[in-house]
């Protein structure tokens, strides 16, 4: 189903509305709400009674959602922030404990396929990728202002790159001529700094380096590390929290916290009883994470490297 003017595709649409397991009555949270696709079919799911709060960064995505969503009235409450701001939110509106929480991480087709917002190495656009645009720094700063050092960390570690340091050295040389301006410029770059014979083995050149200044510009990773635990904890008891990953580093992050969350106990493995008094907050309901079904997949290539893993609060 695709999102109205957003232009978006919403991945595994109908496991995360199953694996929410949505009480008509509930409080639920949309934590990345984009166009609306998933929070649309959460509110359908509820009752007048239910309660849906969507939130999201991207002013696009709250005009989008805003329109899709206003037929579900006072049922529905559009934030414009960061997840990672989710308890602050739920207090501002009086809610203490919600009965399940949705994150889906990718960046929207819409976000890709517009040029200006620079996120696509595919088409030739200022270097921006805030996925806030009132956040002052863009990928271009990142480009043309961070260390070899620092650039060479952010490619390596969020990016996975393997030919990272000599990205990093070639971006450092062409910036001493002139800044680093739009993505195609960019492109050039990595395909210098790129062995001839590896360029198009795994893909698109950029892709891994585009990865990588994007996470580190939008802090991704350390706003997700810093959010889970704190939503497990907002969670009522049987509520659930279900998050949509797209790439490895993200899905670490998600299985070691509910893995943790599941099984707490830091106390050695011969000790015959537990004395470090840490309690489970639950289960892990996904113990392979949920992937998209081939008639999925050939409706959305995108959805290739999604994975959905779900937690149910306990105790």
């Amino acid at each position: 189903m695709e999102e109205t003017g957003f232009c978006h595709v919403s991945v595994m649409l109908a496991e995360c509305i199953g694996g929410l397991n949505i009480r008509p009555d509930g409080i639920y949270v949309d934590g990345t709400m984009g166009g609306a696709g998933h929070s649309e079919r959460i509110a359908v799911s509820l009752s007048g009674q239910g309660r849906l709060i969507g939130i999201d960064q991207d002013a696009d995505a709250i005009r989008a959602a805003g329109a899709r969503l206003a037929p579900f009235g006072a049922r529905v409450t559009i934030v414009r922030n960061n997840y990672c701001n989710i308890r602050e939110i739920l207090e501002k509106e009086g809610i203490k404990k919600v009965d399940g929480i949705l994150l889906d991480l990718g960046v929207s087709s819409y976000q890709l396929d517009t040029p200006e917002r620079g996120f696509s190495y595919r088409v030739d656009a200022p270097l921006d990728m805030r996925m806030d645009d009132r956040c002052l720094r863009t990928a271009k700063d990142i480009v043309n202002n961070y260390s070899e050092q620092e650039l060479f960390r952010v490619i390596r570690d969020y990016g996975e790159e393997r030919f990272a340091k000599n990205i990093a050295k070639h971006i450092v040389r062409v910036r001493q001529e002139k800044p680093l301006e739009t993505t195609f410029e960019l492109n050039e770059v990595i395909r210098a700094a790129i062995p001839a014979r590896a360029r198009w083995g795994e893909g698109h050149p950029s892709k891994r380096t585009f990865q990588a200044i994007r996470i580190e510009l939008n802090r991704e990773l350390e706003v997700l590390s810093d959010s889970l635990d704190t939503m497990i904890d907002l969670l009522e008891e049987g509520g659930r929290l279900c998050i949509i990953t797209f790439h490895s580093l993200e899905d670490r992050i998600v299985k070691s916290c509910f893995k943790r969350a599941e099984n707490p106990c830091t106390c050695p493995p011969g000790f015959p009883v537990c004395v470090c008094g840490k309690k489970p907050k639950g289960v892990v309901v996904t113990k392979k994470p949920v992937q998209s079904c081939e008639e999925e997949l050939k409706k959305n290539k995108r959805a290739r490297s999604a994975k959905l893993r779900i937690f149910e609060r306990r105790g």
